[in-house]
């Protein structure tokens, strides 16, 4: 059994495939095992990969995602570290292999794209915003929220694989689900190039996909972070349409208005039942963690 597994997601990818093999290929056959998830292109890429009789490759037969990609090769490897690395030219081999020289004491390490590496401009504005949202809801800092080139225990994935998406937010599900999981994720700095081609990366879509599912996974994984804000928005909000409605305009004699009570109650409850769904959360993180 090799020790390392390295997954390419390709679709729709033949500028840029023959490259990314060659690159990859210069790597120890006795360490890597290459294995490339074709995922339902229609142009050239799986007649250019089939030339390689040193990659694996497994199709799919029909375009099911960036995620289903991944999800696919982690179930076809056995080795004991899984490493994601993108096909489109964008990573380098000199990153891959330091991410695996630094990743003894890490269950996921990370490359982290440098301030200085090639980033569209059109998807910054989106990126800044689902990491704000992501470093308050973890209560970290998140140097790269879903860089695509990692490595990662495979036994961790497989523990985590059922939560992961089939789309393009599956590093960034990974992400928060092992560190709120409490697994040692690590980051390291990487350099970045232009992709070869064009993406399939439809900014309002998968953004605000990608928030809807950071905010799912919170709700699973740390509840309190959304409950508690929602409760204590709801008792202040009622509190002060109380104070002024039902006390202030009434010279100071006590009136109880019903939407403010509504508003207080609806406060309480939420916060009661966040407590609840908090304890069911730490059940399942320890179920996850160990089973």
């Amino acid at each position: 059994m090799k020790k390392y597994s390295i997954i390419i997601p390709a679709y729709n990818e033949e500028d840029a495939i023959e490259k990314t093999i060659l690159e990859i290929s210069k790597l120890n056959s006795e360490l890597f095992n290459i294995l490339i998830v074709n995922d339902g292109s229609h142009d050239n890429t799986q007649k250019i990969i089939e030339k390689h009789a040193n990659i694996k490759l497994i199709n799919h037969p029909y375009n099911k995602g960036y995620g289903a990609s991944l999800k696919t090769g982690i179930r076809n490897s056995n080795s004991e570290y899984i490493i994601f690395f993108d096909s489109d030219g964008q990573h380098q081999i000199t990153d891959l292999l330091r991410l695996c020289k630094n990743s003894g004491n890490y269950e996921m390490l990370v490359g982290e794209r440098s301030k200085t590496s090639h980033q569209e401009w059109i998807r910054k504005p989106g990126k800044w915003i689902l990491s704000k949202i992501a470093n308050f809801l973890v209560g970290r800092k998140i140097p790269d929220l879903n860089s695509g080139l990692r490595i990662t225990k495979r036994k961790v994935l497989m523990n985590v694989l059922h939560l992961l998406p089939d789309g393009f937010s599956l590093t960034t599900t990974l992400t928060i689900a092992l560190m709120n999981m409490g697994y040692n994720v690590g980051y390291l700095p990487i350099e970045v190039k232009k992709r070869i081609g064009k993406s399939t990366v439809k900014q309002i879509k998968h953004g605000s996909n990608t928030i809807l599912l950071i905010i799912r996974l919170i709700v699973l994984f740390n509840p309190l972070k959304v409950f508690i804000p929602v409760s204590l928005i709801l008792i202040i909000v009622g509190s002060i349409y109380e104070i002024l409605f039902g006390i202030i305009l009434f010279s100071g004699r006590m009136r109880l208005i019903p939407g403010a009570f509504f508003l207080i109650l609806t406060g309480i409850i939420i916060f009661f039942f966040g407590l609840v769904v908090d304890q069911i959360s730490e059940l399942r993180k320890t179920n996850l963690k160990f089973n």
